[in-house]
This record gives structure tokens, C-alpha cells and sequence, in this order.
């Protein structure tokens, strides 16, 4: 289960102990999502995925535009664009 923690700017998913993170920052009308971070114990999962779906979908719900400084997010913000062009 992911949980979306505001006030430390993340979403999380926590298995056997074990945190699994996306970071973000806001400023202003804009969020950015610096970072993705799954634990080599949880990796290969699809965690990040998660994550990741999770996170872009809440910030949309809310009218952020949306940056991503981390590369992991930004590789799923490309291949949307790309599936646009597609259709």
C-alpha cells in the first residue's frame, strides 16, 4: 500500500521494514520529483512503478505542472509524451 506523506514531501511504500521512496518538492503551481528510491531487497517488484503511477496521478488530481529532476520519473513522463503522438 502506497501512503502519501504531505508534510515530508513523499510517497512511500513500506515492505518488511523496508521503506521505498518518491520524493518530490513543491513550489508554487509546480511539482518536481526528485527522487525514486527502492532498496536492492525490493527491487524487481515493480515498486517503483508504483511509486511513481501513484505520485503522477495525485499531482495531476491537483494541477501541478509537472517536472522530474529524477530520471526514473522523468523516462515515465517521456514515454507518455510519446504514446500521445501516437494516437
Amino acid at each position: 500500500m502506497i501512503e502519501h506523506q504531505p508534510s515530508q514531501q513523499r510517497f512511500i511504500m513500506t515492505d518488511a521494514g523496508i521503506d521505498a521512496v518518491l520524493d518530490y518538492v513543491i513550489r508554487g503551481t509546480r511539482i518536481n520529483f526528485t527522487h525514486t528510491y527502492v532498496p536492492e531487497s525490493l527491487r524487481g517488484r515493480g515498486l517503483a512503478e508504483q511509486l511513481v503511477r501513484a505520485g503522477l496521478a495525485w499531482a495531476r488530481e491537483h494541477d501541478y505542472q509537472i517536472e522530474a529532476s529524477c530520471w526514473y520519473v522523468g523516462k515515465f513522463l517521456k514515454r507518455e509524451e510519446e504514446d500521445e503522438q501516437d494516437d
